[in-house]
């Protein structure tokens, strides 16, 4: 979690996932996983983090496109 006042480096936000973090959380998960998203960025010809933001923010909220426009919160209706 980035703290209050700590500037981000200029790849990095905290509305999005970084470079670094999308290439942490790919080498977690099984080879067949990481193929698939990596066929998929290059098919797409999006960096890997976004695909893996895109993944993320939709199941979070199946309107959502990237983490700047999801909400997550659970709405019981």
């Amino acid at each position: 979690m980035q703290t209050v006042g700590t500037p981000l480096p200029p790849e990095q936000s905290d509305e999005h996932l970084s470079p670094i973090a999308a290439k942490m959380f790919l080498t977690a998960l099984p080879e067949h996983i990481q193929r698939a998203l990596l066929a998929h960025s290059q098919e797409t010809q999006y960096p890997i983090e976004m695909v893996l933001e895109m993944a993320i923010a939709g199941f979070l909220d199946s309107e959502a496109i990237t983490f700047a426009d999801c909400r997550s919160e659970y709405v019981d209706g």
